[in-house]
């Protein structure tokens, strides 16, 4: 799966879960600081993330994706088995 579309399916869960505009989910933004997401509704993106994408994203993983390209990135890498 390319990081375009894990970034379109992470596009289509904000926008669904936190009422985020799709042209505001760019790669470099974070989700606290430019999304305006809390913890909260961090929790049902990495859920729904995980049932969209089949895998499993771990806490340390959360804590670590500050940006939309960090979970892209993290969602690809398990993908590949890395």
């Amino acid at each position: 799966m390319t990081e375009e579309m894990i970034h379109e399916g992470l596009t289509a869960i904000l926008q669904e879960v936190a009422g985020t505009d799709p042209a505001e989910v760019e790669l470099d933004k974070s989700f606290v600081n430019d999304l305006d997401v809390d913890s909260l509704l961090l929790v049902e993106i990495v859920v729904a993330a995980e049932e969209r994408f089949g895998v499993s994203i771990s806490e340390d993983d959360l804590k670590e994706n500050s940006t939309v390209g960090d979970l892209v990135r993290s969602i690809q890498g398990v993908l590949a088995g890395v």
